[in-house]
């Protein structure tokens, strides 16, 4: 029970829950899941292993009227690894960042910093998150999780450096 019109990329090993959509012009990586009733709108692009929650709204007009079409071409992108939780919005013309995780029901008004976590309306920076999805403590600004990733907060971003 999913519909993705003509003119859709989707790379390999992907996952479309009941009544989701794809609108055409969309690009899907690779790994990535679709969970139940989430719409894929033109202008979107997700990354490979993006993980889109039940119910999560991705827009893509800041100013919607019904049969007024605006020519402005606005792109929302998801970048690898990017995590959106159940019922949360994600206002178009942002970016998430590798890895980052938007809490269920937020509101993302905002660009979103790679492995951050953000919760709240709006959607704001709560803690680090590693590949795995575990909060991240850092000392001296280095940081492993559970897999020994290790990451590195250097100039106001994390990155992993093992892997």
């Amino acid at each position: 029970f999913s519909h993705v019109m003509k003119n859709v990329v989707i790379g390999e090993d992907c996952n479309f829950g009941d009544g989701s959509f794809v609108e055409s012009g969309v690009t899907i990586g690779n790994r990535v899941t679709v969970k139940n009733g989430v719409s894929v709108w033109h202008g979107v692009e997700l990354a490979d292993d993006v993980f889109l929650g039940p119910n999560c709204v991705l827009t893509n007009d800041i100013k919607p009227r019904s049969k007024v079409f605006h020519e402005e071409d606005i792109k929302t992108i998801l970048k690898k690894g990017a995590s959106i939780g159940a019922n949360a919005t994600i206002v178009c013309g942002h970016t998430l960042g590798e890895y980052c995780m938007i809490a269920a029901g937020r509101i993302v008004t905002k660009e979103v910093d790679p492995f951050s976590l953000v919760m709240g309306n709006p959607a704001r920076h709560k803690y680090y998150v590693s590949l795995l999805g575990e909060k991240l403590e850092f000392n001296n600004d280095i940081a492993l999780d559970s897999k020994g990733n290790k990451y590195i907060f250097k100039n106001n971003i994390v990155e992993v450096i093992k892997k």
